[in-house]
């Protein structure tokens, strides 16, 4: 029983270590707006495959529209994914869309990319009811 127990311990330790290691996404969302950690918003591209785990934005779009970058150490989870890019850095997806914030956007809470060519959408994600329990 005493090895049981110790079992059932080591199991939940071990699950909760591996929980709290978990790095998704920095995201804040604000006024409905899925945005940065520094409250610029992220847009979503058209031109994008969905799911595909590529960006269609590359090289001058890439200048314009800074790629929400992933570090070598996030990891995926949920509804968060990461895109290889051409050039080899990471970047962040949600839903299967890459993220990119927009270069002329000045301030926390800028929408000005919005619209922008017909193609370029703030992310606005639906709201999501809060269950209590974490999903590791």
């Amino acid at each position: 029983m005493i090895r049981f127990r110790l079992t059932i311990a080591g199991a939940v330790t071990l699950l909760l270590v591996g929980c709290a290691g978990m790095t998704y996404a920095p995201v804040r969302y604000t006024n409905g707006l899925m945005t940065g950690s520094t409250g610029m918003t992220l847009y979503t591209f058209d031109k994008d495959t969905p799911f595909s785990g590529k960006s269609a934005c590359n090289g001058q779009c890439a200048t314009n529209w800074p790629p929400f970058a992933a570090s070598s150490t996030d990891q995926p989870g949920g509804d968060w994914t990461i895109v290889v890019r051409d050039d080899g850095t990471r970047q962040w997806a949600y839903s299967g869309q890459p993220l990119y914030f927009w270069a002329k956007d000045k301030k926390p809470g800028d929408t000005t990319g919005d619209g922008v060519n017909n193609v370029w959408h703030a992310v606005r994600p639906p709201p999501q009811p809060l269950t209590g329990s974490m999903n590791c």
